[in-house]
């Protein structure tokens, strides 16, 4: 049997597990002194209260790692084939971490997405539709999508990415005068700013026209994703040519861990280009 594991930086939400074939690690969050698995002991509207009502920066933390390393390890000695998906090794210590707890574990694999959120939702799907191949064979699949998975938002301030870690100070400067907009991408593992526009307007044309300048594959889905406030999400899928919107899928809010850096009214497409 095949397992599948991924950490909850995917905003895969608990309810979809049985759907998507998936097991979600709960990585955490901290908010002033309590500490949170996410997904699981709040809500996302109580994640936000506390955030925007409060304006509690949040710190996040790797996943309860003895936890998993038991149910892992149960999986392997019943001889099921265990895959681990976690978000980009570049901005999260997730993936070293797992990879030490599971060295020289022949029957567990874990995968450096490369990615967050969509991003890893797109190889689960990739590993759903050819479940039946080897394990080998699989993980082929997954390394040949992985390179081609496009994530690209629009954040309403850099202030999270920037005080979590994930964008540079010169970045952030840079994006935060002149009322510039910043396009913002996870390119080889990292985040970085793709590009800037003055306003929001010419921020979500330039969004709009990735897909087609990365040309966006529509024989996968394209995950629409938001933090907190879908309006403007809304606002870009409108401006996006109508040959992409049939590929979209259930719009996403984003999963609170991810929201910690990305911050409220965040929008995107997360997509498989065909380069």
């Amino acid at each position: 049997m095949l397992r599948v594991l991924v950490d909850s930086g995917s905003s895969i939400k608990f309810a979809e597990q049985e759907k998507l074939n998936v097991e979600i690690i709960p990585l955490r969050y901290l908010m002033g002194e309590i500490e949170y698995r996410d997904g699981l002991d709040e809500t996302i509207d109580e994640f936000y209260q506390l955030l925007i009502g409060q304006k509690i920066f949040p710190q996040t933390s790797l996943p309860q790692l003895d936890e998993l390393q038991s149910k892992v390890a149960s999986y392997a000695e019943a001889g099921d084939d265990v895959i681990i998906i976690t978000i980009s090794s570049k901005i999260s210590g997730t993936y070293n971490a797992i990879c030490k707890l599971f060295e020289g574990e022949e029957k567990v694999h874990v995968v450096d997405s490369l990615s967050a959120v969509g991003g890893l939702r797109l190889i689960v799907e990739e590993i759903n539709r050819n479940r039946d191949l080897p394990i080998e064979q699989i993980l082929q699949k997954v390394q040949a999508i992985i390179p081609k998975i496009r994530v690209i938002a629009i954040p309403e301030t850099l202030e999270y990415l920037f005080r979590g870690g994930r964008l540079s100070r010169k970045e952030w400067l840079f994006g935060s005068i002149l009322n510039l907009k910043p396009l913002i991408t996870i390119t080889d593992g990292q985040v970085k700013v793709a590009s800037k526009k003055i306003g929001l307007r010419l921020a979500m044309r330039e969004c709009a026209d990735m897909l087609k300048r990365w040309n966006c594959d529509v024989n996968y889905p394209i995950v629409p994703s938001y933090t907190y406030n879908v309006e403007n999400l809304v606002k870009l899928i409108e401006v996006t040519d109508e040959q992409y919107r049939p590929a979209m899928i259930e719009y996403d809010n984003l999963c609170p861990v991810i929201a910690c850096h990305w911050g409220p009214n965040a929008f995107g497409f997360i997509f498989v280009s065909e380069d």
